[in-house]
């Protein structure tokens, strides 16, 4: 399970303004805000985007300037590779440490979609026993039983962060996972399908 929330594309006029620097081209800019506040990219403005994006990562700088901000809920197995792209990218996370504790445990805190059924009943009984923990560890303060949520909560355990990272990172991420085998790369690089200009900048394809 993934869920992607509150998505913001920003900086957009600035990297476009820093992409016509080397040729001293600014006379030739025809971008505009629209009635909504957006940016949308002139016919001249979206050509060279997409040539130099195409040219390769020396000559599409501007991507790296192009900024996303998103909220994300997915469950730990798939943060531990998406920790793979530490250049670019800056998170909050919802923290474990200190708000574990702080609501019931419930399967809607774990993805479990792809679970057979009798591991699903599985999974059941082991909520009830962290829940069981938890309740331990409210009545007697006894850091044992904050231990124990720490240390037996499963890889499916979903946590929400706010990320941000740039197009030239989407472009990478892209290429890397779209046919990965989790589907949560998969509905990760759907997304950044829906990013502006995605088709011209980041996915694409030779």
């Amino acid at each position: 399970m993934i869920k992607l929330e509150r998505t913001a594309v920003m900086n957009l006029e600035n990297a476009m303004r820093g992409a016509r620097n080397p040729m001293n081209s600014w006379n030739r800019t025809d971008s505009y805000y629209d009635e909504n506040g957006d940016y949308i990219l002139g016919e001249n403005d979206l050509d060279l985007a997409k040539r130099l994006s195409h040219a390769g990562t020396d000559h599409r700088k501007y991507m790296r300037m192009i900024f996303v901000s998103v909220d994300i809920t997915a469950p730990l197995y798939w943060w531990k590779e998406y920790d793979t792209y530490k250049v670019g990218t800056v998170a909050n996370s919802t923290s474990t440490m200190h708000k574990i504790h702080s609501k019931p445990f419930e399967l809607s805190d774990f993805s479990v979609d792809h679970m057979t059924d009798e591991s699903l009943e599985k999974m059941k009984g082991f909520i009830d026993y962290l829940e069981t923990v938890r309740n331990r560890f409210i009545e007697t303060k006894d850091k044992a039983h904050w231990y124990d949520m720490i240390q037996l909560l499963p890889s499916s355990y979903n946590q929400m962060r706010t990320c941000t990272f740039n197009y030239e990172t989407c472009a990478n991420i892209y290429k890397s996972r779209k046919n990965h085998k989790l589907s949560e790369w998969r509905e990760f690089c759907d997304w950044i399908k829906q990013l502006p200009y995605a088709e011209d900048l980041i996915t694409w394809e030779e």
